[in-house]
């Protein structure tokens, strides 16, 4: 395990929100070894400074259970614990990689998987973060017709964490879509009401943001692909967007 600084953080614990389709690779590779790798090493430096890490996988680049439910006619409810399980394969995934870079894993799943991950709970996820431990979050609510999104939100308020920090490909939120606007600003800091009112800013589900303004959790989404960017936000910089109560 890398050996913890005294480096000021601005955020003790964070929940970081990893897509599944971040994760995927090229052509007909489901996972890109060389991302995973990246993400490795970012959350090695976090870790190292002495911040707790929990993670939320997403599925989506194995199944997408509301795209798959669409395309197939598989049952909703079916295709979305088909999604679940798909976070389970990314957790291990990203598992295997963190820990070739020595870091201490644990995968929590709210789907029962003894033989891979051990059952949510959580107050063992919390104990897990204090012995310094990166909590791989798998399986989502264990509920259908719930996001990753509104997962992650709810296991960010479980364990207490001090912002929910979802990672994209994009350096932030826009006034409009950037690439279908060239006069689109980007957002720096935005209201929780405005995140959930104006349609053109796309953060996470209205479900997430409601429950992160109502218990006054941030939500920072940001470019984890520019390295030096996780921590950078550790630093206190104004990386992406910040959504958050305007005072």
């Amino acid at each position: 395990m890398p050996t913890e600084n005294k480096q000021k953080n601005k955020y003790k614990r964070i929940l970081l929100k990893l897509s599944g389709e971040a994760m995927k690779g090229e052509g007909d590779s489901v996972i890109n070894p060389e991302f995973l790798e990246y993400v490795a090493r970012e959350v090695s430096e976090a870790v190292a400074r002495g911040v707790e890490v929990a993670i939320v996988p997403g599925g989506g680049n194995i199944v997408r259970g509301a795209t798959l439910s669409e395309q197939t006619g598989i049952e909703r409810a079916n295709a979305d614990y088909m999604g679940m399980l798909a976070t389970i394969i990314n957790g291990l995934a990203l598992q295997a990689v963190l820990e070739k870079h020595g870091l201490e894993t644990r995968i929590l799943s709210a789907i029962m998987m003894r033989e891979v991950a051990e059952p949510f709970i959580r107050r063992r996820a919390i104990r897990h973060m204090e012995k310094g431990r990166v909590v791989i979050l798998a399986a989502g609510t264990g509920l259908p017709y719930v996001t990753t999104d509104s997962g992650a939100a709810l296991r960010g308020l479980e364990l207490y964490c001090d912002a929910v920090l979802k990672a994209t490909q994009v350096d932030g939120v826009y006034t409009d879509d950037p690439k279908k606007n060239l006069d689109a600003t980007k957002i720096d800091i935005v209201d929780f009401e405005e995140a959930l009112m104006n349609p053109k800013i796309n953060i996470m589900d209205s479900a997430a943001l409601a429950l992160c303004r109502d218990n006054n959790v941030d939500i920072i989404v940001f470019d984890l692909h520019k390295p030096g960017n996780l921590n950078r936000i550790l630093d206190g910089e104004l990386i992406g967007t910040t959504v958050t109560k305007v005072k």
